[in-house]
């Protein structure tokens, strides 16, 4: 293929051909050679020189990835290429491959309509590989397959041609199983992988080389040849035969869609407006020339620009100048600055159309999600991460004359990666911060330091809890005047609203319009409760269940902050509520608005909460996290009893050759205080793991008592929870 270099300017110009557009990205466990993969394609581009990709790691660009040879952000970068005498445009998405930083990878899938799976076939299908894959299977994002590291399974593992060619065939089996799993049901048996049609290949990353059956047939090479030249470690000679750029991109552009083919079917799976409407014929469609909607998926912090939002270009175009409606806010904002992403370079240009990826600079405020559009439309569904913080730091400045520079800082973080939690202790004026595992806070810490200049003092890591109801009851609450009443229901939220609200059927805040109650019904709410629904609160839900209660209305913004206030802060040991059902059954108003100001509805709906929900017996759940472990066979036995040991649950147990496969549910309390030293010490330094979220869980009654009052007690509260009748006098 002949060599091209492309400038931003004809990038851009390109950008005005859809056909031949692809936004993809590069999806993996961690090392398993997506950025190393990508070195490759950007020196295809002409951005990096050939002979240091697989070296410079070029989307690695921040300090912290230098440092860590690890990607820990997703970089954007649009590339020009020309093939088959055509000039492409594919915008790429290197993702990070570790768990704690998954949410970037969850964020990334909104933009893209196809991705790279990268596998390493020694390590096989690990839990990163199977979560990444099914974010992209929900988002209607496209896969295909590069076996990385195949030069591995003979020079470390020793394996013969025959052996070889069946751990790759077993290996794409399973990745088709997985891809049966959880891709859309019509797409199912077209989206399989296959060496036959060209949507899989082979090769070594680092060794810049790389064959599909394309390339085979093309170059007249054999997997004899293939394997012959592995090993004799001449892996020079594949690189000159078959360069891994001239296999991979004829692969993305094959076999991943391009915008006019992904919308028509990606559309109505993330957005649920009106599909016959003007915006959603255009955004169907990939019409540049109609109105312009876009879906931000990343906020990003220039110092130079300030917040940049990165966002999907669905319909129409975006230009400087151009005013927008941005998902709920009032006034319409100025676009003042369009750009590409070229990794860490930012480039000015005059206009991006349908079916690219935009940086925009000059809204105000925007967050990831948001919609921005010329007409006023339905906002898309929310992006969901499926790993939720499960640790938190308490931080502060050395410096106390830093406090106000740490909470913008904060507050920037947040903004850039919605996965971590900031929120201020009124009590003990502590900034704490939540996020996925220790090495998501780590990062977070050495960024404060490093890039905003602020030294810190942290706290050892503590356990994110939350607080829910096993039973039902009701309860009452007065307002400290005595003058208003308020009669509650506390139950359990049903098991099918809280599997919609963690899927993104059910958006958070205010229920708005038919479609909302629909979507409370199918999920297993009566319709006289649906339509009652005012407020969703971190799957909680408040429900307004009487009958021509006067001044009601006039003081339900007032109860919705009470709302707000007790699911954030739960009555047993001040920690976050989940999974609960609060209605509003009966009150008594009193008619002058003097007597039913804040001071007197949101403590008194409070109080109302707090003690339905001791009534109903509260209980608290753990964060539990899979680890799977690999180890030496001679070690199983210690290592499984050290597991139990940690109160861990034994989920599986396998073994290939000598090395066993444990996966363990273990609770992320049991894992944070020395864990890995004592894994290493047992298996004389050969362990490794992979941690996975799974979820929340009861914590078992002989704790609940003992880590209630270890929370009370650090939150500065009396150690023994409150009982149900102080909250009702």
């Amino acid at each position: 293929m002949a060599r091209k270099e492309f400038i931003v300017e004809e990038i851009a110009k390109i950008m005005g051909n859809i056909e031949n557009i692809r936004n993809i990205a590069i999806i993996a466990h961690v090392h398993h050679g997506k950025t190393t993969l990508t070195d490759s394609l950007l020196a295809k581009a002409g951005i990096i020189p050939k002979s240091s990709a697989g070296d410079v790691l070029y989307t690695n660009y921040e300090e912290v990835e230098k440092e860590r040879r690890m990607t820990v952000k997703s970089a954007y970068i649009s590339l020009g290429f020309e093939y088959d005498k055509k000039d492409f445009i594919i915008n790429l998405i290197d993702t990070p491959g570790h768990v704690d930083f998954g949410g970037d990878v969850t964020r990334s899938m909104r933009a893209v309509d196809g991705v790279v799976l990268v596998v390493d076939p020694v390590e096989g299908i690990m839990p990163q590989t199977e979560t990444v894959l099914r974010q992209a299977m929900k988002e209607k994002a496209k896969p295909v397959l590069f076996v990385n590291k195949v030069d591995r399974l003979l020079n470390e593992l020793r394996l013969t041609p025959e052996q070889t060619q069946q751990r790759l065939t077993d290996l794409i089996t399973n990745i088709n199983r997985l891809i049966e799993e959880y891709a859309p049901i019509e797409f199912v048996d077209k989206w399989k992988v296959s060496v036959e049609n060209g949507s899989v290949c082979f090769g070594s990353a680092m060794k810049r080389w790389a064959v599909s059956i394309d390339v085979m047939k093309e170059k007249k090479v054999s997997f004899k040849d293939v394997f012959a030249y592995t090993a004799e470690g001449n892996e020079a000679k594949l690189e000159e035969i078959a360069p891994i750029e001239d296999t991979v991109m004829p692969m993305i552009l094959k076999h991943l869609p391009n915008p006019k083919e992904a919308q028509p079917y990606r559309i109505p799976q993330i957005w649920h407006g009106p599909i016959e409407s003007e915006d959603g014929i255009a955004m169907v469609n990939a019409e540049i020339n109609a109105k312009t909607n876009i879906v931000i998926f990343k906020v990003i912090y220039d110092p130079h620009s300030g917040e940049v939002a990165i966002g999907r270009v669905f319909s129409g175009s975006v230009k400087k100048g151009m005013e927008f409606n941005l998902s709920g806010r009032q006034a319409k904002q100025r676009v003042q600055q369009v750009a590409v992403y070229m990794g860490p370079n930012k480039i000015t240009v005059d206009s991006i159309s349908a079916g690219n990826i935009a940086a925009i600079v000059g809204l105000k405020d925007p967050t990831v999600g948001d919609t921005l559009s010329e007409n006023v439309i339905d906002p898309f569904e929310q992006i969901i991460h499926y790993s939720k913080p499960v640790v938190t730091k308490a931080i502060e400045p050395k410096d106390p004359k830093d406090t106000t520079k740490l909470i913008e800082a904060l507050k920037l973080m947040q903004k850039e990666d919605p996965t971590i939690i900031v929120e201020i202790n009124q009590e003990t004026g502590e900034h704490l911060i939540s996020g996925m595992g220790e090495l998501h806070l780590e990062i977070k810490e050495q960024k404060l330091r490093d890039d905003f200049n602020i030294p810190i003092l942290t706290s050892e890591p503590i356990v994110v809890y939350n607080e829910t109801v096993e039973g039902k009851s009701e309860s009452m609450g007065k307002s400290p005047n005595k003058h208003s009443r308020f009669y509650i229901t506390v139950e359990p939220l049903p098991e099918g609203v809280q599997k919609a609200l963690d899927e993104g059927k059910i958006r958070e805040g205010k229920p708005k319009g038919q479609s909302a109650i629909e979507e409370f019904i199918k999920a297993g709410l009566d319709r006289q409760t649906a339509k009652g629904v005012v407020q969703v609160t971190n799957r909680n839900i408040l429900v307004d269940a009487t009958h021509g209660v006067q001044y009601l209305n006039e003081v339900m913004e007032l109860l919705i902050d009470g709302f707000n206030n007790a699911m954030k802060d739960g009555p047993l040991a001040r920690e976050k509520c989940v999974g609960v059902q609060v209605s509003i059954t009966d009150a008594t108003i009193h008619e002058d608005p003097v007597h039913r100001g804040p001071a007197q509805i949101i403590p008194a709906i409070r109080n109302a909460i707090y003690a339905g929900m001791l009534m109903s017996n509260t209980v608290l759940l753990e964060p539990k996290q899979n680890y799977t472990i690999n180890i030496p066979q001679d070690t199983m036995s210690e290592v499984i009893s050290f597991l139990q040991s940690r109160r861990g649950q034994i989920l599986t147990v396998g073994q290939d050759r000598d090395l066993v496969t444990i996966v363990a549910k273990m609770p992320v309390s049991e894992v944070i205080k020395g864990f890995s030293n004592d894994l290493r010490s047992l298996t004389q330094g050969r362990a490794i793991w992979y941690p996975e979220f799974a979820g929340y869980e009861k914590l078992p009654k002989d704790l609940q008592i003992k880590i209630v009052r270890e929370i009370r007690t650090r939150k500065g509260q009396p150690p023994e929870p409150p009982k149900a009748e102080e909250f009702m006098d």
